[in-house]
């Protein structure tokens, strides 16, 4: 166990290249489902250029008919400085590391380097940090005493947008999440009352349901009922995805979460995938860092994490929203 003892610090590009980035680039990025900014300078400003809608003049003499600039639109992601941190007594500590090795089928067991039990040690805090930020990304309220408070979440957004009425929403009751066969009318109602910014978008690839997982499986029960080869054979396999009209239905798996807050426990959302972002800075802060070092007093594994984090809508008006209290 001695190896788990050597104590270890990430800073600057060894921050970015080891823990953060293979989280939030790449494939791991697009499970988030949401547009990821890493990175970006602080505070994180997003410009939205909106075009004029008809550019094209006749074509009769020379000089300019430009008309007026196109419009420019900001919105800044407030980003909050948060930290997270786990404790493991070293006996459990060192069984959660060494299975993490032993699953390896190129590691010789009798000859473990001190690199592989760091590799092993990164990826178990790397998972625990990835899931904090998904969670709070969705359910995380400033104001809550406890629990994911470290930044605001999407969630909280929505649910001051339906107060005020800036979006289009509705209420579903619990018999309709009964019948499969409802499920269908609540994704249409999405859709059908979703304004034609956000359905001209469908072209683009990028509109998403994000649903709970209750929603989730009813739908899928209600593609089970369908007779066809293909229904069985999805019935007995399972299906990767699910989609509506060609419109994906990402489970947003909050189900964990959800009770413990003041937030809808059912819910479906239709909006453009980009319009969600979440936004995660490493380096413009002093002091961030990662940290796993060895506490002999209390015998245990510690391991601590300082970086920014914050999400936010971009626009309001370009969502619909149904949901079960």
């Amino acid at each position: 166990m001695s190896f788990l003892e050597s104590a270890k610090q990430y800073t600057g590009s060894d921050l970015d290249t080891i823990f953060f980035r293979p989280i939030l680039s790449g494939p791991s990025a697009g499970d988030l489902g949401v547009r990821v900014l890493y990175n970006m300078p602080v505070p994180t400003t997003i410009q939205l250029w909106e075009g004029q809608g008809n550019i094209l003049r006749k074509y009769t003499s020379a000089g300019w008919s430009g008309g007026k600039a196109a419009n420019k639109l900001q919105k800044t992601i407030s980003l909050g400085r948060v930290k997270a941190e786990l404790g493991f007594s070293a006996a459990d500590y060192f069984s959660l590391v060494y299975e993490k090795i032993a699953a390896r089928a190129d590691v010789n067991m009798d000859d473990l380097s001190g690199t592989e039990l760091e590799q092993a040690e990164t990826a178990l805090f790397k998972s625990a940090i990835a899931e904090g930020i998904r969670a709070t990304m969705w359910i995380g309220d400033t104001a809550a005493s406890s629990g994911y408070n470290t930044f605001d979440g999407f969630l909280k957004t929505i649910t001051a947008g339906v107060d005020q009425e800036k979006f289009y929403n509705t209420v579903y009751e619990a018999s309709e999440l009964a019948d499969p066969a409802k499920i269908v009318d609540i994704l249409d109602n999405l859709w059908t009352n979703a304004n034609e910014r956000i359905q001209d978008q469908k072209a683009g690839g990028q509109l998403a349901f994000f649903v709970t997982s209750d929603i989730y499986y009813a739908y899928e029960k209600y593609l089970d009922s369908k007779s066809a080869d293909a229904a069985y054979l999805a019935t007995t396999e399972g299906r990767p995805t699910l989609a509506y009209h060609g419109i994906p239905l990402v489970d947003v798996r909050l189900g964990s979460y959800l009770g413990d807050t003041a937030f809808p426990k059912s819910f479906c959302l239709l909006t453009d995938r980009r319009n969600l972002v979440l936004a995660v800075n490493t380096a413009d802060f002093p002091g961030n860092e990662v940290r796993m070092w060895y506490n002999p007093d209390l015998m245990e594994n510690r391991q601590r994490a300082v970086f920014m984090a914050g999400c936010d809508l971009l626009d309001e008006t370009m969502l619909t929203y149904a949901y079960h209290a």
